[in-house]
């Protein structure tokens, strides 16, 4: 069985990033990146607001350059998914369906996907019209039509972030009445450039290459409308479904760090397994707030595997 110091479980900005930190550190990590890595970037056209690219770059080119530095810097790379971690026994184990390996350390980084609405076209012209971060592309649909899909807090900042930029915003809500906190509501409901349909849902996408129409059914009644920007905020689901009676997770199923030791804030409730990224993060879900997190813990994970080495 194959035995690593390091286990980095997930391909994003954070998995990438700490599989660089523990490489330079001569940890040489294992990096579990699934069967297509990159994580939520790969299906992201271009990235403007990730610091060091004043002209922007593709989110695939980003995700590529961070695993081949990774890499450069002595990261092995398995490109299969993990289906199961044992943490009763040090070293831990982790299995993909074909081999398994043991480990010193692992971080977790397995990220968090968007909930989307799963209707016709969605996942088509998903990078091409529809998105699921309006701070990330709200510049990108300058004095465009948009809509936003949800009523909860996430879909307030994402309509209130494109009214900077588009000409309109239509946001959807499948009940007459918004979810998230009064404060966001009254911004979202007095904006000039905004209109609701309530109890109201999104049917299909269409378009040519990209985004142009949106189908609406509100109150039974269908109907189809111009559309150049569709903004799905209806939630985020954490990978971590592995770690589930493993690791200590919060209701939504967010990996909870800094519970155990003040000096390893990235740790989580199992001594030895560290968390970064979109499956710790609930609220900014960034992917340069998910590298930073991955230098953390690959930090502390250094840090702990010296500590241990001392004692």
């Amino acid at each position: 069985m194959e035995h690593t110091r390091v286990a980095i479980i997930g391909s994003g900005p954070a998995g990438y990033t700490a599989a660089i930190y523990t490489g330079r550190a001569q940890l040489e990590p294992t990096v579990f990146a699934g069967e297509q890595s990159g994580g939520q970037l790969m299906w992201t056209t271009d990235i403007e607001n990730f610091p060091g690219f004043p002209k922007g770059i593709a989110g695939p080119q980003l995700m590529m350059d961070m695993r081949a530095q990774a890499e450069k810097f002595g990261a092995k790379m398995v490109d299969k998914f993990v289906t199961s971690v044992d943490v009763t026994s040090k070293p831990f184990t982790i299995s993909t369906a074909d081999s398994s390996f043991t480990a010193d350390s692992i971080i977790i980084a397995t990220g968090a996907e968007s909930i989307m609405t799963g209707v016709p076209g969605e996942k088509e012209f998903l990078g091409r019209g529809v998105s699921t971060c309006a701070v990330c592309d709200a510049a990108f649909y300058r004095e465009k039509t948009t809509f936003v899909i949800g009523g909860g807090d996430s879909a307030m900042e994402d309509t209130l972030a494109l009214t900077k930029f588009a000409k309109s915003v239509t946001v959807l809500h499948r009940r007459d009445t918004f979810k998230a906190s009064k404060i966001m509501q009254e911004r979202v409901l007095s904006h000039e450039k905004v209109t609701v349909l309530w109890n109201s849902v999104l049917k299909e996408v269409k378009g040519e290459g990209v985004v142009k129409e949106a189908v609406v059914e509100t109150n039974g009644e269908e109907k189809t409308l111009p559309a150049d920007g569709i903004f799905v905020a209806i939630g985020h689901k954490p990978m971590t479904q592995i770690f589930k009676d493993k690791i200590i997770l919060d209701d939504h199923g967010y990996v909870i760090t800094g519970m155990e030791s003040e000096k390893f804030p990235t740790m989580t409730s199992v001594e030895g397994i560290f968390a970064a990224g979109d499956n710790v993060d609930h609220r900014y879900k960034q992917a340069i707030t998910a590298a930073g997190i991955g230098c953390s813990a690959a930090l502390d994970a250094e840090r702990w595997l010296e500590s241990q080495q001392e004692s």
